[in-house]
């Protein structure tokens, strides 16, 4: 049976005895490094209905394992905000060599096991490969996944670097034309992003990795260059013709009016005939979120597109200006289920009153089990009364919040179908993907309620497990 793999009953006695990770992390068998990856790509046969089955029963034990050790240490103040701090140190560009991600191997191996395998996908196309074909066998719709190169901006500081990089030079002459060679490297990644994706899943976007003259350009509100311009329109015309969406994910707010101003532009270009090629991504813990987004549906009105809508709570509030946030996580929750819902019921503020409501699609990217369930049953409820709604997809990101994935996938829809659920993943090097696993790691700081609910769902499964070993109840 899986559940008695890798030493997995001595090793959830240990968890059910106590709750530190170190025991966890000691009993854990050499077997479990080497072949953790070739056990997530094979679907498990052991696998019951996920309508009847606890919602993390289908998670392959390396990966719960795994997810239980990261849980825990997110759960536990004392052990993750020294994380936090290490984090935060290493993702800073010219560290001496021992501290060093790329060329310390001790310091490699122990965040590539932990938290890197937790979040990314992988540093490599073929490890990324494996990862999404795992992902898929797990039962959701599809991948979501980007290219980790991106810049910065600390609002407190008043700089922006690329995390765990230093800056390359930018410029050379070439048959009587400047090219921008961060830019060239940032278009090469992300076509060869495309390639480890299948029709149906969906690219993600980080403009900001192209480099310091696009991010000057955003700073200022402005399209980046040609060159830019000209490999965004590349990359949306090889999506569109392998069926494959675009989200332009949210960053910084130091750039954040620029990056608008291109997916707008992109989502008017692609997005036609009730179409969505493109979204852009929506951070709700602003203030300023639903009048960008009602700018936007009037753009839309106007022009004839369909507006890619997807909603995030946010994740730059350890780097962006706190005036610019909501003062409560309360307002930013109300933020979030208001401009949701409203869509879903075709109802935004004047659009679906006083003007049309224009063509929409609504993709919910939360860890919020509440919003992304009660999402998912206005919308069943609509449809089945035959009222007015949006077609919506979710997503979580990969290694966290998966009860809640889960738990939508055990939704079934008014078709006997589950919910469009998706998993967003991340793939880089190790200096290109520690600023994302910062990212995650001050989330779950400032996502206490959340972590610990991933917690205690997660021991409840070891229990189960533990269980169903030793034929208990």
């Amino acid at each position: 049976m899986l559940h008695t793999r890798y030493g997995a009953p001595a090793v959830l006695k240990s968890i059910a005895r106590k709750d530190g990770f170190t025991l966890l992390a000691t009993r854990l068998s050499s077997s479990y490094a080497t072949k953790e990856r070739g056990a997530l790509s094979t679907p498990r046969q052991d696998t019951v209905p996920l309508a009847k089955a606890a919602p993390l029963s289908v998670m392959p034990m390396p990966m719960f394992l795994r997810s239980l050790l990261v849980a825990t240490i997110s759960s536990k103040k004392w052990l993750l905000l020294p994380s936090l701090r290490i984090l935060d140190f290493l993702s800073k560009p010219h560290r001496t060599w021992i501290l060093n991600l790329e060329k310390n191997p001790i310091l490699y191996a122990i965040l590539k096991k932990s938290f890197y395998d937790q979040f990314c996908a992988g540093t490599t196309p073929a490890e990324t490969r494996t990862c999404v074909n795992a992902l898929k066998n797990l039962g959701f719709r599809g991948v979501i996944l980007t290219y980790a190169s991106e810049m910065v901006f600390d609002h407190k500081s008043g700089s922006d670097h690329s995390p765990g990089a230093a800056a390359e030079a930018t410029k050379e002459e070439g048959a009587g034309v400047k090219i921008d060679n961060v830019i060239e490297s940032w278009r090469a990644g992300t076509v060869g992003t495309i390639d480890l994706i299948d029709e149906g899943d969906i690219l993600a976007i980080k403009t900001s990795g192209a480099g310091p003259a696009v991010v000057k350009a955003f700073n200022e509100g402005n399209l980046p260059p040609q060159q830019m311009l000209d490999a965004l329109n590349d990359i949306g015309t090889k999506c569109k013709e392998r069926n494959i969406q675009i989200i332009v994910d949210a960053e910084s707010q130091h750039y954040q009016k620029g990056i608008n101003r291109v997916a707008l532009e992109m989502m008017r270009k692609f997005n036609t005939d009730g179409r969505v090629v493109v979204y852009n991504t929506y951070q709700v813990y602003l203030k300023g979120t639903k009048s960008l987004i009602m700018s936007h549906l009037a753009e839309a009105e106007k022009d004839g597109f369909t507006l890619g809508l997807k909603l995030v709570r946010g994740a730059y509030i350890a780097t962006d200006d706190r005036a610019l946030i909501h003062d409560t996580k309360q307002d930013t929750d109300d933020n979030y289920n208001g401009i949701a819902q409203g869509a879903l019921r075709q109802q935004l503020g004047e659009f679906g009153g006083s003007r049309p409501f224009p063509s929409v699609k609504l993709f919910l990217a939360s860890h919020n089990r509440d919003s992304v369930i009660s999402a998912q049953r206005l919308h069943e409820q609509r449809t089945a009364a035959g009222l007015p709604t949006v077609d919506v997809a979710f997503g979580q990101l990969h290694g966290m919040s998966d009860e809640v994935s889960f738990s939508l996938l055990a939704e079934k829809g008014n078709n006997g179908q589950p919910p469009a659920v998706f998993k967003c993943s991340t793939w880089g090097s190790m200096g290109e993907c520690i600023g994302y696993l910062l990212r995650r790691a001050v989330e779950n700081r400032d996502a206490v309620l959340r972590t610990n609910d991933e917690y205690m769902a997660l021991r409840k499964e070891a229990g189960r497990r533990l269980r169903s070993v030793f034929g208990g109840a």
